[in-house]
């Protein structure tokens, strides 16, 4: 048996507040909690040790914006964060590691600017710097997921992995935030063809259920954030399955 997939909570921030939107839609947003500190010292205590933060002003200002709650999520608990959103320059990316972010994810700017995000990895080292393949019908989709691209999303990583790339975050974006189940089919592609890549399943996780069917296909990482808001998946639960 593989080692046991880590379960990977995420915190969207709008307006430094925790929301959360329905497949990247601004206009479909629900702000779950005002202090994103309180949610992270919750996982915390929950037993997580990693946390996907989200900078969603930043995705649409294109550049860093919430990186103040990054810094006070990070003096103020012990989880490994990846920070993404908005991340399009060099600056952006010293803000985001100064403010405590142990990782950063490169999405829109890894199909858009292959250049600067090639000098991000081999400036931070792969181990820092996540690649965000979000993909809409097997298709890489970018900016916010308004735009969806000709380029496949196997094609996509492996353009990377061969650049050294080690983590990827894969969200199928049809799924996200509908609480319908993983992509599992794509996932399956994904490992087949990648051996020993440190896949995040990304998108549509609803219950325990399917982070145990993501575990037992031997994913490595899953993110999951509206079904723990919406209480479909316990804090209680993910104890659980993290001390098992």
């Amino acid at each position: 048996m593989n080692s046991k997939i880590t379960i990977i909570p995420a915190i969207d921030l709008i307006d430094a507040k925790c929301v959360r939107l329905s497949q990247g839609d601004y206009n479909q947003k629900t702000v779950y909690n005002e202090n994103p500190l309180e949610v992270a010292k919750m996982f915390e205590d929950a037993g997580i040790t990693r946390l996907h933060l989200v900078d969603l002003d930043g995705a649409k200002a294109k550049h860093i914006v919430n990186y103040k709650v990054l810094e006070t999520i990070a003096g103020k608990t012990n989880l490994v964060i990846d920070f993404g959103g908005g991340l399009k320059s060099d600056d952006d990316l010293k803000i985001a590691f100064e403010s405590g972010a142990e990782m950063v994810t490169g999405g829109s700017i890894a199909v858009k600017d292959r250049e600067t995000f090639l000098k991000w990895i081999e400036t931070y080292g792969a181990e820092k710097i996540i690649l965000g393949a979000d993909a809409k019908d097997k298709k890489i989709a970018v900016s916010g997921w308004q735009e969806v691209s000709e380029l496949s999303i196997l094609e996509f990583i492996e353009s990377y992995t061969s650049k050294g790339i080690q983590q990827v975050i894969s969200t199928d974006i049809a799924r996200d935030g509908m609480l319908t189940g993983p992509s599992i089919e794509l996932y399956k592609e994904i490992m087949e063809k990648f051996e020993g890549l440190g896949l995040i399943a990304s998108g549509g996780i609803a219950t325990m259920k399917d982070i145990h069917e993501l575990d037992e296909m031997g994913v490595p990482g899953v993110i999951t954030g509206k079904a723990i808001y919406e209480n479909k998946i316990s804090l209680g639960e993910i104890s659980k399955f993290i001390l098992s």
